[in-house]
């Protein structure tokens, strides 16, 4: 089978999702993914969703922070970042999700928008609500295990 000629091809936008998550949290790709197609398909039904054609092409998480790098259509971006902002959990897991931008190659996606330096995570207790807890701090951010969830917070409110 012959290739189409470069005019025909289809032209891909790439979209930089920083994702967030509890410490805890334990995310694959291929659950991310199932989560982008079924928000898709909520929002735009099937034929507005084969239409974005979303996949993830690179995708990381650990510790509570990573990314991935889906690819769109191009002339789609703006449906894509709707469908990504309407991901609220992945797999029964609550993550935030944030598009930092749009590229048209996966490299420059990566070194414009990816490429910054992950925070360390760091356990220590700390005083909240009147006890010593446990936590997991992460630069500003502190999140501190409650009996079915966590407690987001701020260092200032740790004291």
């Amino acid at each position: 089978m012959k290739h189409l000629p470069k005019h025909l091809q289809p032209r891909w936008r790439y979209l930089a999702v920083l994702i967030e998550g509890w410490p805890d949290a334990d995310l694959d790709r291929d659950q991310f993914q199932r989560q982008l197609w079924y928000s898709a398909q909520n929002l735009f039904g099937d034929a507005g969703s084969a239409d974005l054609d979303l996949s993830v092409v690179r995708f990381e998480f650990a510790d509570g922070e990573g990314g991935a790098i889906v690819r769109t259509r191009r002339g789609e971006q703006s449906r894509g970042r709707a469908a990504v902002a309407c991901v609220e959990q992945v797999d029964d897991q609550p993550v935030g999700l944030r598009v930092a931008g749009v590229s048209g190659t996966i490299r420059a996606c990566e070194e414009k928008y990816m490429g910054r330096g992950r925070e360390d995570t760091e356990q220590r207790h700390v005083a909240f609500a009147g006890a010593d807890r446990r936590a997991s701090v992460r630069g500003s951010r502190v999140d501190i295990p409650a009996e079915q969830a966590y407690t987001g917070a701020t260092i200032l409110d740790c004291e």
